[in-house]
């Protein structure tokens, strides 16, 4: 997976992940790495958007929310949870294919409930 603007560095090619986050709240969100040397991530991820991403195992994905022009750390998470676990199917096989993206699924799923919703005062 090309990421144009903010690469990995090169010393990391032998430990990239591929990992999925889904902002299940209803508010935007920002998704940093900052925590690896020489990289620079940051997107910003809309209410219901599942974000697909290279990032190496030991990248801490910090999750940032807020309301015009002001952002709070909400939420850390070890890039290694959401690790997006591939399989190899050797023939294409529907059954098996099924199985496979049910358990991509599940694995989404298991992801989602580790963050918890900011509720925010006012």
């Amino acid at each position: 997976m090309a990421q144009i603007f903010d690469p990995l560095p090169s010393d990391s090619a032998s430990r990239k992940i591929i990992c999925c986050y889904v902002n299940v709240t209803s508010r935007i969100q920002v998704a940093r790495i900052t925590n690896i040397p020489g990289w620079y991530f940051e997107r910003v991820v809309f209410p219901g958007q599942r974000l697909v991403f290279e990032a190496v195992a030991e990248a801490m994905l910090e999750i940032h929310c807020g309301m015009m022009a002001s952002a709070i750390l909400s939420d850390t998470i070890p890039c290694s949870r959401l690790k997006i676990h591939d399989e190899v199917i050797p023939t294409f096989d529907p059954n098996e294919q099924q199985k496979l993206e049910e358990k991509n699924e599940r694995k989404t799923l298991e992801n989602q409930a580790l963050v918890e919703p900011v509720v925010t005062i006012q």
